[in-house]
C-alpha cells in the first residue's frame, strides 16, 4: 500500500523521493506516533510535504489511497460506499415535523452514536431518521434536514454541522488556483529591494539615541522612509479576448500598485506597436510612443506583460497586420527591442498553460520573450518573481 500511496503522490506532482519514503518507515518502526489513521495522516503529510501549496493534493491522494482502511472515531474499518452520498430529492418537511425535530446533545453523544451506527449499519438507507443515508432527518449523512450532526459527502444544506466527513481544510492554498488581490501581493513580494530614498521624514530612533549619548542633549535624527526600490514598467493587454479576464487583471493592477511605488503602467491591444496608452477613454487621441518610453525609462526597471498572446500571427510578424491601424513595423520588431532594452522581463498569460501549445500566437510571443512565459496563477507568478529577481 505504501508503494502505491508514493505513486499517487508522485502522480499528483508531489516530490516523494525514496529517502522520504525510508523515513516515513523508519519512523514508523520507532512508534513514533498512536497508531491511529489520524496520526498517520499528520506525520505523512510532515514527511512529504514541503510546500503549503500541495497541502490540498496530499489531502485528496490520502484520501484516495486510504479510502475505508479506518475512520478517527474507532478502529472497526467503515468503507462508505459512494452512490450512499449521491443526494436524492430533498424530503419536504412540515413545519411541525421541523419543530419535531432535536438535535442529540453534546459532542460526545454524537461521535459515540456515529460510531455506533457505522458498526450496525451494513445497507443503503435514503431518508428517515436514523441511519447513515442521504435525505431524511438522521444526523448523520447528507441531503437532509436536522439541525445538528455530521454530514457525510455531499453538499451542506444548512451550514450547521458540527463535523464534516472529508473536509479539507486546505483548498484555497492548491497553486494552480487563480489569484486574488491578497495572493497577488503576497507573490509579488517576492520582487522587492529595499533602499532610503528621499526627504528624511522618519525619526531614526538608533542614531537619536547615539547621538544623545554622544552630546549630552537631545538629538534628534531623521532618516528616509524605507521602501521598495524595484522599479517595475507594467504593459496590460486589454480589450477584446482580454475582456473575460477584466476582474483579475484589476487585482493585479491593484495589487501592484500597492507594492511598487515606482511603477509605470500602459495599456496595449493584442501586441505592442510603435503606440501605447494610460487612459482607455483617449487611446486615440493620447498615444505614448513606444520610443519615448524606451528612452525615457532606465535599464534598471522590471518588465511585466499581462495577456493572453492569442492573435492572428501576422500581427505579430507583419507590417500592417495589427487589428486596428496600419503599423510600419510588425509587432515582433517592438517587443525585441523592449526585451533587449529591459533584460528583466517575463509574459504573464491569463490563459491555462496547458493551451499554450495550441495557439501559434503564444508560441511566437514565448519565443520573442526567450521562453519567459508564465501563466498567472500562484505558482506562474511566484516564478516569474523568482526570474525577475534575479536579473539586475
Amino acid at each position: 500500500m505504501f508503494l502505491s500511496f508514493i505513486d499517487a503522490l508522485r502522480a499528483a506532482g508531489i516530490p516523494a523521493s525514496l529517502k522520504e519514503h525510508l523515513v516515513l518507515l523508519e519512523a514508523l518502526d520507532r512508534d513514533v506516533i498512536e497508531r491511529t489513521p489520524e496520526a498517520f495522516y499528520y506525520l505523512a503529510r510532515a514527511t512529504f510535504v514541503k510546500d503549503e501549496g500541495l497541502l490540498d493534493r496530499f489531502d485528496q491522494v490520502f484520501a484516495k489511497v486510504f479510502r475505508g482502511v479506518a475512520t478517527s472515531y474507532g478502529t472497526a474499518p467503515a468503507d462508505i460506499p459512494e452512490d450512499w452520498l449521491k443526494a436524492v430529492a430533498e424530503k419536504f418537511l412540515t413545519p411541525e415535523e421541523m419543530a419535531r425535530i432535536e438535535s442529540l446533545g453534546s459532542w460526545d453523544e454524537i461521535m459515540a452514536t456515529l460510531k455506533q451506527r457505522l458498526e450496525e449499519q451494513h445497507a443503503r438507507h435514503e431518508g428517515g431518521s436514523k441511519w447513515i443515508g442521504t435525505g431524511g432527518t438522521s444526523p448523520f449523512g447528507n441531503g437532509g434536514y436536522n439541525p445538528e450532526g455530521v454530514r457525510i459527502g455531499g453538499e451542506g444544506k444548512h451550514g450547521r454541522a458540527l463535523k464534516v466527513w472529508e473536509g479539507r481544510e486546505f483548498r484555497n492554498l492548491d497553486n494552480s488556483r487563480e489569484l486574488g488581490t491578497r495572493n497577488i501581493k503576497v507573490a509579488l513580494r517576492r520582487l522587492r529591494r529595499f533602499a532610503r530614498e528621499g526627504a528624511a521624514d522618519e525619526l531614526d530612533i538608533d542614531a537619536t539615541i547615539a547621538g544623545t549619548a554622544r552630546q549630552g542633549w537631545l538629538d534628534v535624527q531623521m532618516r528616509p522612509e524605507r521602501h521598495n526600490a524595484v522599479k517595475l514598467l507594467l504593459f496590460l493587454d486589454v480589450g477584446g479576448s482580454m475582456d473575460p479576464f477584466v476582474k483579475l487583471c484589476e487585482e493585479l493592477f491593484s495589487a501592484a500598485t500597492a507594492e511598487f511605488k515606482n511603477l509605470e503602467f500602459f495599456y496595449f491591444h493584442n501586441c505592442v506597436y510603435e503606440g501605447v496608452w494610460k487612459d482607455n477613454r483617449r487611446r486615440h487621441a493620447e498615444l505614448t510612443p513606444t520610443w519615448d518610453i524606451l528612452h525615457k525609462y532606465g535599464h534598471d526597471y522590471k518588465l511585466i506583460f499581462v495577456g493572453d498572446a492569442s492573435m492572428s500571427a501576422y500581427e505579430i510578424s507583419h507590417p500592417g497586420g495589427s487589428v486596428e491601424h496600419f503599423n510600419d513595423e510588425p509587432g515582433a520588431a517592438w517587443m525585441q527591442r523592449l526585451v533587449n532594452t529591459y533584460p528583466a522581463a517575463v509574459w504573464l498569460n491569463v490563459l491555462p498553460e496547458a493551451h499554450w501549445s495550441y495557439t501559434q500566437s503564444v508560441r511566437l510571443i514565448r519565443e520573442l520573450m526567450q521562453d519567459r512565459m508564465y501563466p498567472l496563477t500562484l505558482a506562474g507568478l511566484d516564478a516569474a518573481m523568482r526570474e525577475l529577481s534575479r536579473k539586475r
